[in-house]
C-alpha cells in the first residue's frame, strides 16, 4: 500500500471508512504566543537591568549581561527559543546602548566586535543550554514511559488472566499519557455490544470520527491516521477519540481507546510509544492465555486418557475375579446332578457373600474416589467414642479371622472424637482392608490410638508385612498407584483405597502419613479432632 501524505484522502471500497492522514500544523500558536512573551520579557528585563549598570554604577560595557536572559529562556522552552533570543540581544544593544543611539548605526568598529561577539556567545550559549535542556526532557519522558510500561507488565503478570488486568492498565494509561478516558475492548470490532473491561467510566460507543494509529515498517515512527466511520454524520464534541488496535499476527483481538480534550492537542511522540507498546504486551498476555489454555486442555485431555486406562485396567481385573467366583458358586449351587450337604452349602454361600462385600467396597471406593475429585466431600460431624468404631471396623473386614493376629491398642478412656461416622467407618476398614491385602496372612496386624499435642488424637495401622521401599512411601496415596510386588496372586488391588482414605482424612480436616513400622512393614497414620464441649452440646441440640 503505498504511503499517504498530509491531507491525502483514501476510500476503502464503496461506502467503506474515509482515512485522512492527520494534518499537524507547522505552528502551535499557543506556544508561540507564549514563547514571545517570554523572550520579550527577558530582554526587557535584562535591558534594564544593563541600563542599570551602565548609566548608574558605570560599568563601559554590559552587553554580557544578555547572556542571563538567553541562558533563561534556553532552559525554559529549549534551543530555537535561546537563540531567538540571542538575535533579539543583539538588536536591542545596538538599537538602546551603542551610538547612534536609536538607531542601527554602528560607528565605531570596537563596538561591531563586540556585538558579533555578543550575537555568537549568545547563539552557543543558547544552543549548549537548550540541548542540556532537551536532553534533560528526553530522560525525563523516557523514565515516563519506562515506568508506564514496567507498571503494565507487572499488572499483567499480578494477575492470573489478561482481563484481569485491564481495569489498572487503563487507569494507568489515563494517567501517563494525560488521557481523559481510557477504555479497551476485546473482540475483532468495536460496537456497543463487544466484550468490554477496564473501562474508566461509561464506555462510548465507537465515535463517528476518531483517530487510528498506523504502524509502519522498520523503525519508522507510527502515526496517527483520521478515521470517518461510514454512514455516520460526525458530531461536535469537545474531545478528540484514538483507537490503537490490539493485534497478534494477523488476527485482531480488541482495541484500546482514548479520548482528551482537543486544547491539549494529539498525543505526542511519549504518550503514542506507551500507547502502541501498552497494546502490544495486552496483545501478547492474550496470545499467553490462548497457548496456556490450550496446553492446559491438552495436559487435562492427556491425564483423563491416562486415568481412564488405569481406571479400566484396575477395575476389569478386580471386577472379574470376584465375579467370576460368584458364578462359579452359584453354578456349584444350581447343579441338579449334585446334591450338597447343608454344611457345603452355608460355605459355598458365605463364599458368594464375601465376593459381593468385595464388590460393594470397590464399587463405593469408586464413588468416594469420584466425590474427592469433584470436591463434594461435605463431613456430617458427630461425637463418637473411638473404641466402638475401631471395633466395629475390624468386625466388618473380617481381618481377625483364619488365625491372624491382631492387636487392638485402642484405650477405653480415650475422649470421644468429633468425626463422620461414614467416613472414619470407610477410613478403617480400607486401611485394614490395605494391611491384610498385602502384609500377608501370616503377617500380624495392630490398631493403636492415643491423644497427640492440639487437641486431637493419632490412630497408627500397621503390619508386620514386607513393608514399602522409603522411597515409594509418599506415593501411596495417589490414585491408581500400585507398589510393583512380585507373586500378587489374582487380587492386585485398584490403587485407590488409600487414595480415597487421603481424600476422607483431609475432608475432615485430618492429614494421614505413611512410614515404616516397628512390626517391619508398613504403618499408616492420621489424626482425627477430640469432641469438644460445644461440639457435644450442638449434637445433644
Amino acid at each position: 500500500m503505498p504511503s499517504l501524505r498530509p491531507g491525502t484522502v483514501r476510500w476503502r471500497g464503496r461506502g467503506g471508512p474515509t482515512i485522512k492522514l492527520m494534518e499537524r500544523p507547522d505552528i502551535d500558536l499557543r506556544r508561540l504566543t507564549l514563547v514571545g512573551v517570554a523572550v520579550l520579557t527577558a530582554l526587557a528585563s535584562v535591558t534594564l537591568i544593563v541600563a542599570l549598570l551602565e548609566s548608574r554604577i558605570g560599568v563601559p560595557d554590559a552587553s554580557a549581561a544578555y547572556l542571563l536572559a538567553v541562558v533563561a529562556v534556553a532552559v525554559a522552552f529549549g534551543t530555537r527559543p535561546a537563540v531567538l533570543t540571542s538575535i533579539g540581544a543583539f538588536l536591542v544593544y545596538d538599537f538602546q546602548f551603542i551610538e547612534p543611539i536609536h538607531t542601527f548605526t554602528v560607528r565605531d568598529p570596537r563596538e561591531w566586535l563586540n556585538l558579533l561577539l555578543l550575537l555568537v556567545i549568545g547563539v552557543v550559549v543558547g544552543q549548549l543550554a537548550g540541548r542540556q535542556r532537551d536532553r534533560a526532557e528526553t530522560a525525563l519522558a523516557g523514565e515516563r514511559e519506562a515506568r508506564a510500561l514496567f507498571g503494565i507488565s507487572f499488572a499483567l503478570a499480578e494477575q492470573r488472566d489478561t482481563v484481569a488486568a485491564l481495569g489498572s492498565i487503563a487507569a494507568r494509561l489515563r494517567d501517563e499519557t494525560r488521557m481523559s478516558r481510557v477504555w479497551i475492548t476485546l473482540g475483532e470490532t468495536v460496537a456497543a455490544d463487544a466484550k468490554q473491561a477496564g473501562s474508566t467510566g461509561a464506555s462510548p460507543t465507537t465515535p463517528a470520527v476518531h483517530a487510528t494509529l498506523r504502524r509502519r515498517p522498520g523503525d519508522e515512527p507510527a502515526e496517527w491516521v483520521r478515521v470517518h466511520a461510514p454512514s455516520r454524520r460526525p458530531t461536535q464534541s469537545a474531545e478528540s477519540a484514538y483507537r490503537v488496535a490490539i493485534t497478534a499476527g494477523e488476527q485482531t483481538l480488541g482495541s484500546l481507546w482514548a479520548s482528551r480534550p482537543r486544547g491539549i492537542g494529539d498525543p505526542d511522540g511519549g504518550e503514542t510509544r506507551v500507547l502502541a507498546a501498552a497494546a502490544d504486551q495486552i496483545a501478547g498476555s492474550l496470545e499467553r492465555d490462548r497457548l496456556q489454555r490450550e496446553a492446559t486442555s491438552a495436559e487435562i485431555s492427556r491425564r483423563s486418557d491416562v486415568l481412564k486406562s488405569a481406571l479400566l485396567d484396575s477395575v476389569s481385573h478386580d471386577l472379574r475375579t470376584p465375579l467370576a467366583s460368584v458364578r462359579a458358586a452359584a453354578g456349584m449351587l444350581m447343579d441338579p446332578d449334585v446334591e450338597w450337604p447343608s454344611e457345603r452349602r452355608r460355605e459355598i454361600a458365605e463364599s458368594i457373600d464375601r465376593e459381593a462385600e468385595w464388590l460393594n467396597r470397590l464399587v463405593t471406593n469408586l464413588l468416594d474416589m469420584s466425590r474427592v475429585e469433584a470436591g463434594e466431600l461435605r463431613p456430617n460431624l458427630a461425637v463418637f467414642a473411638l473404641p466402638d468404631l475401631v471395633s466395629e471396623a475390624v468386625t466388618r473386614t473380617g481381618v481377625a479371622s483364619a488365625g491372624r493376629v491382631v492387636t487392638v491398642e485402642v484405650p477405653p478412656e480415650l475422649p470421644p472424637v468429633l468425626v463422620d461416622e461414614v467416613f472414619i467407618g470407610q477410613i478403617l476398614a480400607n486401611t485394614i482392608d490395605n494391611a491384610a491385602k498385602y502384609a500377608g496372612p501370616d503377617a500380624p496386624i495392630r490398631i493403636s490410638a492415643s491423644v497427640v499435642p492440639n487437641g486431637r488424637v493419632k490412630v497408627t495401622i500397621e503390619d508386620g508385612g514386607p513393608g514399602v521401599p522409603d522411597e515409594l512411601l509418599p506415593r501411596l496415596f495417589e490414585k491408581f498407584y500400585r507398589v510393583p510386588r512380585k507373586g500378587e496372586g489374582s487380587r492386585r488391588g485398584t490403587g485407590i483405597g488409600l487414595a480415597v482414605v487421603r481424600g476422607l482424612i483431609e475432608a475432615m480436616g485430618g492429614h494421614v502419613v505413611a512410614r515404616r513400622s516397628s512390626l517391619g512393614g508398613l504403618a499408616v497414620d492420621f489424626d482425627v479432632p477430640i469432641a469438644t464441649v460445644e461440639s457435644s452440646t450442638e449434637e445433644a441440640g
